[in-house]
């Protein structure tokens, strides 16, 4: 086969998860509630964090721009899955390739970041409570989200200049439901195992390192929890980061699921499996572990959907009231124009009568 130099016409063929026309409306029944899930419950979380004003810390600042890059990272896989699922053959040009894979490392690397940052913010909470104010002011956590913004931007632009260096050749099909970085990879013409190479070591140093931020504050934690001499102390301190831990173990549990099947296995199928359950299951669940276990979540929530309840209770008030208002006023004009009809032909009758003497 020729390669292909990449242009905007060239399309890549997808896989997609089955052939079978009689499965497809039955994926599209799981995949959109599970996409809609995640998109609701992660808006939720940042609507009653933004609305709270006891919840205006770094720990749910954090939190926030967690929940915005779970968006975008479930945003940036799972629109092209169910519009695949309903069209054949399933391809994707060679922009929305590119496309895809800047946003799912633009808002995979953030996650990878932001559980990190996280980590270090219970750190200081829990080690340095008293120094906690002064260290984690609203200057350096701003600071340190813009920074982890711009690093994985990094990571992201590395991404599409080693997919934009690659020559492919013509009739490609990507044995994914998506573009996955490693796949393509394969299927370039000038492939060379450096590439794979080089595509673990960038995701070993973007994704190693804020790992091992996180089991480095974990130990910080533990240490310190222990030398807590009352048990309702330890109790409290180890409820308070539950759920990260819950949800870190969630994340980079399937992540690490997802690299070994595509290591271990070439079953296409069973990639494909392991990747939704790291992008799929995990990112929707992520917003009930959180507010499941943090009590604060769920009463800025309750009062959150209790205040929009009241509003709206009370528009439908002030609706009733001013439909009822409005029909007094219509009565009462209607009363003056009927009364103004009568004047009017009595006055009429006068003036007729007087012509007549």
């Amino acid at each position: 086969m020729e390669p292909q130099n990449l242009t905007g016409i060239l399309e890549f063929q997808l896989l997609g998860l089955s052939d079978d026309p009689e499965l497809q409306p039955l994926f599209f029944g799981i995949f959109l509630p599970m996409y809609l899930i995640t998109l609701l419950g992660n808006l939720l979380i940042i609507l009653a964090i933004s609305s709270d004003s006891h919840l205006h810390t770094p720990m749910y600042f954090f939190h926030s721009n967690l929940s915005l890059a779970d968006i975008g990272f479930s945003s940036s896989i799972i629109p092209t899955i169910l519009v695949n699922v309903h069209t054949h053959p399933k391809s994707i040009t060679y922009a929305d390739c590119l496309t895809q894979v800047s946003c799912f490392s633009l808002f995979g690397c953030l996650d990878s970041i932001v559980l990190s940052l996280m980590a270090y913010d219970q750190v200081v909470a829990i080690c340095h409570p008293l120094h906690y104010p002064v260290i984690m002011n609203p200057y350096l956590c701003g600071w340190l989200f813009l920074v982890s913004f711009f690093i994985s931007l990094l990571d992201s632009l590395m991404h599409c200049l080693m997919v934009s260096q690659l020559t492919f050749c013509t009739d490609v099909e990507i044995p994914h439901f998506f573009c996955d970085l490693p796949q393509l990879f394969k299927l370039a013409c000038d492939y060379i195992s450096t590439n794979s190479i080089l595509i673990y070591v960038i995701g070993a140093i973007f994704g190693g390192v804020p790992v091992s931020g996180i089991f480095y504050s974990y130990i910080r934690i533990v240490s310190s929890i222990l030398r807590v001499p009352s048990t309702s102390g330890k109790y409290k301190a180890f409820s308070t980061c539950g759920s990260h831990l819950s949800v870190v173990c969630l994340f980079y549990g399937t992540g690490m699921g997802e690299y070994f099947s595509s290591v271990v296995s070439n079953a296409p199928r069973k990639i494909m499996i392991a990747s939704m359950m790291y992008i799929m299951v995990t990112l929707m669940l992520n917003p009930f572990v959180y507010s499941l276990r943090n009590k604060d979540i769920k009463q800025a929530l309750w009062r959150l959907l209790s205040k929009t309840a009241y509003h709206e209770y009370m528009g439908h008030i002030f609706l009733v009231c001013g439909l009822e208002k409005m029909e007094i006023e219509a009565s009462r004009i209607e009363n003056q124009a009927s009364l103004a009809k009568q004047v009017f032909v009595g006055l009429k009758l006068f003036i007729t009568l007087m012509l007549h003497i």
